[in-house]
């Protein structure tokens, strides 16, 4: 679970360091930024398919475009080029056909609504124009193909008939779930998510699963006779974060096996090539909600028994797994203090090796079949996410994206460092600062804080801290207690106790840089989102030694959040309901029940449609602060969810940090 993660699109990007004469990013640069995802290198192991976003100047937004790369980094050709997203693409498994996700309009359709009607379409790799070869009601939230190439799983949610009204007054909301809002989604309904089998010649549809379980998470065994797939089949999904490993024969009215029995989640499914064995992620923990800790990369036989933990020992969090291409191994993304690195297990559960290590950030990963390499996306702090293959241990960059703008910017330096807290726990952090900095002047200092809470700020770009060191800032990011990539002891240390040790973590930073004369004690800042913002409102009711701060899509009262936001089952077991453990919530509230002792001029921002940190806390801080006669400044983006992704927005925030910290710390 992500809880106040932002978005990685919308807060970071990166460049290579060019001439001093050149100015830094500016907020307006988002117009001119490609990001890349959904990587996928083709059977025959000479292309790499993937995604392309770029700015949507005239409609303020975002689109998505499939893209394609020969792996020799040759070749490189732009497959779509509408003004509606393409996604999710894959070769078939012949090679000869590359699919997407799309909400194109098919011929004749009617333009009644703005409901997702998202279809799977399918392109010939030697040209022409794709065709839609899906007609449901209902859009596609995912899709794999089977082996033999004759069909395609689609994973859908039962159809929406809550509004057949011909008038544009949408009808009532009716709710009897326990969960029952989510960000980006809503609220929600009974509705569930099923398999769904098209015949790509007929065109005809099996309905695979059904009832009131979501299956998710489906992967074709390699015979193409069994489906592996996620499910919480308990008996109130809504109150627990279980989820277990199923396998089924790929056909109608089949019945499910159950694999894994682990109460807490067990994700992300992927057969061995010689199909005996899947591979999947397990959670740290076996409790109700199992936010802090790691997820452990297991394997287990097709046929069920007891799972092997293969990466347990080294206690860091494993993503984007895949087999490799003899079986006896399997590659990983893992965190490990600032870093993002390709970390390869052998079947006994002892690491192999971490190719292409070092301060870097590696996102996805994908096998070459044909030859046992790998693709992968990868960023430094000094060079935007590229397609890259990596090689026998080595990089090899393929794409060249980023490299127009590239040239034309100057960069900050960005260095790590680690400071000690009053209480002797060792933090790692990422320093920013301006290229043109002289070693001999303090500089005004920003602390850039970090949602999740677990997560890690790493070694990749990241715009925003690169626009301020270079508006002549000293912009430092902490990895605080709660954080990933030092063990799960250290996630775990703040569970059910916010705002204590994280603030004494970054407060411990702030002495670091102010005793080796980096920054300047009377210009001291801080800012984050989400979690980062609920801590900058720790920060600021625990001390006075910042002049500024911005704190955005933060909670104030803590109390007031409860069936308020999504959270509940972590408030249930983690803090307690309220009727019973009021005294915990009114501790965490702190911030807010002591804004009295605030005196620093604070910018709030929130999210207009935000169900997973609502605009109350962010509307709470401001009007504490108002109250008390503090200088503060509260900004709502109007129809945005926690993370912003309106392009005009996200450059309008970027200019209000500039701006505040300017006006009181220059």
């Amino acid at each position: 679970m992500n809880r106040f993660y932002p978005l990685l699109i919308l807060m970071t990007f990166g460049f290579a360091a060019t001439a001093q004469t050149k100015k830094g990013p500016q907020p307006g640069d988002i117009y001119k930024m490609k990001t890349t995802s959904d990587i996928q290198v083709s059977p025959d192991g000479k292309w790499v398919v993937y995604t392309v976003t770029t700015d949507d100047t005239v409609h303020d937004s975002w689109n998505d475009d499939i893209w394609m790369t020969s792996w020799d980094g040759t070749q490189t050709i732009q497959l779509t080029n509408s003004t509606e997203d393409e996604s999710s693409p894959l070769f078939s498994p012949d090679g000869k056909y590359i699919s997407f996700i799309s909400s194109r309009k098919i011929g004749g359709e009617d333009d009644d609504d703005d409901k997702d009607k998202s279809q799977v379409w399918l392109m010939d790799r030697r040209g022409g124009e794709a065709k839609s070869i899906s007609a449901v009601k209902s859009g596609i939230k995912d899709y794999c193909w089977s082996p033999d190439g004759k069909s395609i799983l689609l994973v859908m949610k039962d159809q929406d008939f809550s509004d057949t009204s011909k008038t544009n007054v949408r009808l009532p909301f009716v709710i009897d779930r326990y969960h029952f809002k989510e960000d980006y989604t809503g609220y929600l309904d009974r509705r569930a998510t099923h398999f769904y089998l098209l015949n790509i010649a007929s065109g005809d549809i099996d309905t695979l699963t059904s009832g009131k379980y979501d299956e998710t998470s489906p992967a074709f065994s390699p015979d193409g006779k069994q489906i592996v797939f996620v499910s919480n089949r308990t008996e109130d999904p809504d109150k627990n974060e279980n989820s277990d490993i199923y396998v089924m024969d790929a056909k109608s009215g089949a019945i499910m096996k159950q694999l894994t029995t682990w109460e807490g989640a067990d994700t992300d499914p992927r057969w061995s090539p010689d199909g005996k064995w899947i591979a999947y992620l397990q959670s740290f923990s076996n409790e109700k909600f199992t936010m802090f800790g790691n997820d452990n990369l297991a394997i287990i036989s097709k046929d069920g028994g007891t799972p092997k933990l293969l990466s347990a020992a080294v206690e860091r969090n494993i993503t984007a797994h895949q087999w490799s291409k003899d079986g006896n191994s399997i590659a990983t993304l893992m965190d490990d203090d600032r870093r993002s690195s390709v970390v390869l297990f052998g079947l006994d559960g002892k690491e192999i090796s971490r190719p292409g290590n070092g301060d870097r950030v590696f996102v996805e990963l994908q096998l070459n079949k044909a030859n046992g390499q790998w693709a992968t996306l990868l960023t430094d702090p000094h060079m935007p996410y590229e397609v890259y293959a990596l090689e026998n241990g080595v990089t090899r960059r393929l794409t060249t994206l980023q490299d127009d703008y590239i040239k034309s910017v100057s960069l900050a330096n960005v260095s790590g460092f680690e400071s000690k807290s009053k209480d002797g726990n060792m933090v790692s952090g990422i320093l920013y600062t301006p290229s043109t900095a002289s070693k001999n002047n303090a500089l005004p200092l920003i602390m850039f804080i970090h949602g999740g809470p677990v997560g890690q700020d790493d070694y990749e770009f990241d715009m925003t801290a690169q626009i301020l060191a270079e508006k002549g800032f000293a912009v430092a990011q902490v990895n605080y207690r709660g954080s990933t990539g030092k063990g799960n002891d250290f996630i775990r240390a703040i569970m059910g106790d916010w705002g204590d040790k994280e603030v004494i973590d970054i407060n411990g930073a702030v002495d670091y840089l102010i005793e080796k004369g980096i920054a300047d004690s009377t210009k001291l800042g801080i800012f984050g989102w989400s979690y980062g913002g609920i801590l900058t409102d720790y920060c600021i009711a625990t001390n006075q030694r910042f002049k500024a701060a911005s704190s955005g899509a933060g909670s104030a009262l803590q109390l007031s959040m409860y069936g308020v936001d999504q959270y509940v089952t972590q408030y249930n077991n983690e803090i307690g309901p309220p009727w019973k453990n009021l005294d915990k919530w009114i501790k965490i509230s702190y911030a807010f029940l002591h804004a009295d002792r605030i005196n620093t001029p604070t910018l709030f921002m929130a999210s207009q449609n935000d169900f997973n940190v609502p605009v109350a806390g962010a509307e709470q801080m401001y009007q504490a602060l108002k109250t008390t006669g503090v200088p503060a400044e509260l900004v709502i983006y109007p129809g945005q969810n926690h993370g912003i992704i309106v392009p005009s927005y996200i450059a309008d925030r970027s200019q209000r940090y500039i701006d505040w910290f300017s006006k009181y710390l220059k």
